[in-house]
């Protein structure tokens, strides 16, 4: 059987992209497939793999928004053949996608030529809507605007085992050492340390023993974030099931989150990742967080399966 993919990335954070309208594969065939395809040596090489599917009659069926109206809805798998609730840069390839193939209610005017305009999707992961605006050139989309919702600040929804809420600069110990975590759920966990450097960081050493400890039941991804001044910052992240990644979107916005709770920055930021810079604000009066990214397409083809 051939299966049409697309490669696509968001700040080096690369996912293979079905489209699940036209391509179907089994459930039980995902993880497989997923820990398969995302191979960097014997397959195409990834992050994960990220199916888009329909959504059946426009409506959420679960989740905290059944009944919202979404166009589509972002199905993720980590590399290890694991789900994943949400991913901020896929998020947004996810709506270029859906855009450049004309599969949205608001679609490239044929009239518009190369000119600039905007173009809007909303997208379901998890039972989640996030309102997606695009930034578009003629019949492409090349960024997107998306509402990645209010941070989840209460221990047991993020979850991580701890005595109070919200969990910041709190006391963990990890591989005998004491570490203060400040712990937020973006649709996903993220436990976010301040470093002096992040560039000496042994991330392959040190990382797994963050995501696999004993207080994250459902394990976590952990950002490891230098400040820089009060609007910029550099992070490194370690993500569940994928290990280093170049960025993550929901990572940055937990590190914004993060460092307007910990008082070290302003509530707009760039943050720096090793695949490019993530622009995010966290809105004092609506509670919401806004990431603003790339998106990427870096090629297409078909994989026997």
């Amino acid at each position: 059987m051939q299966l049409h993919f697309t490669k696509m990335e968001g700040c080096g954070n690369d996912y293979v992209y079905i489209n699940g309208v036209t391509e179907h594969v089994p459930e039980v065939d995902k993880p497989a497939l997923v820990r398969r395809l995302s191979d960097r040596h014997f397959g195409i090489g990834s992050d994960g793999v990220i199916w888009i599917n329909p959504v059946k009659d426009s409506t959420v069926q679960t989740g905290k928004d059944k009944g919202a109206h979404a166009d589509f809805e972002m199905e993720m798998w980590n590399a290890d053949g694991t789900r994943a609730e949400m991913c901020g840069n896929g998020i947004r390839c996810v709506a270029k996608y859906v855009y450049d193939h004309g599969m949205t209610r608001d679609c490239a005017d044929p009239s518009a030529n190369d000119n600039d305009h905007m173009s809007h999707v909303d997208i379901v992961s998890a039972g989640v809507v996030h309102p997606i605006d695009l930034y578009c050139r003629g019949d492409k989309a090349y960024k997107a605007r998306v509402n990645m919702g209010r941070p989840i600040l209460n221990a047991p929804d993020i979850p991580v085992k701890a005595g109070k809420s919200p969990v910041v600069s709190a006391p963990f110990m990890v591989d005998g050492k004491e570490y203060a975590l400040t712990c937020v759920s973006m649709g996903n966990p993220h436990a976010v340390l301040f470093v002096d450097d992040t560039s000496i960081l042994d991330l392959p050493k040190i990382g797994p023993l963050f995501e696999n400890n004993d207080r994250f039941p459902r394990r976590t991804n952990t950002e490891f974030v230098q400040v820089l001044d009060r609007s910029h910052v550099r992070m490194r992240v370690w993500e569940r099931g994928a290990g280093e990644t170049l960025a993550c979107g929901t990572g940055c916005c937990a590190t914004a989150v993060a460092c307007v709770l910990n008082g070290k920055t302003e509530r707009k930021i760039t943050v720096d990742v090793l695949g490019g810079s993530l622009e995010i604000e966290w809105n004092e009066k609506t509670d919401e967080v806004f990431m603003t990214g790339p998106a990427k397409t870096v090629f297409e083809g078909t994989v026997e399966i």
